[in-house]
């Protein structure tokens, strides 16, 4: 079992109405030691400087893909060079609830030349299977992939 726990905190005022509140807050999750600071989305008048939620959830399944996947690559001895991704999502406020639409990655792999492309690919469809972060999300995760050779 591996527990993990995030401490936020936020402190100010509602008093004086929805519109008026600040949305700034922070969190930290022990034993890391930096300070997260988070906010709404701007259309929710948020600090477009901070972190927001839905961005944190989409960054999350960017990350786990990309240790799932860089650990298949060790155990396989496959040399990956370099890992960029382009994760996207959005908020749909039309469903019920409003929650985020489907989380597509665009990872672009660089490994080493003479690397079987289809090892590859199969490896990041085996990481995905193996992401926790997927794996807990209601909403689907979709994993694309461009393979360079170094």
């Amino acid at each position: 079992m591996h527990p993990y726990v995030a401490r936020l905190h936020w402190a100010g005022s509602t008093g004086a109405g929805i519109r008026a509140y600040s949305r700034d807050h922070a969190a930290v999750a022990a034993p890391a030691t930096p300070v997260v600071a988070l906010s709404a989305d701007t259309a929710f008048r948020g600090d477009p400087d901070r972190l927001n939620p839905e961005q944190l959830v989409v960054m999350a399944a960017s990350s786990c893909q990309l240790l799932s996947f860089l650990g298949a690559a060790a155990r396989a001895g496959v040399d990956v060079l370099s890992y960029d991704d382009e994760a996207t999502s959005h908020l749909d406020l039309d469903a019920s609830p409003a929650r985020l639409g489907t989380i597509h990655l665009a990872a672009t792999v660089t490994v080493a030349a003479g690397t079987d492309e289809a090892l590859v690919r199969e490896l990041a469809e085996r990481a995905h299977r193996s992401c926790y972060i997927a794996s807990s999300l209601a909403v689907p995760v979709e994993v694309g992939m461009t393979v360079r050779f170094g």
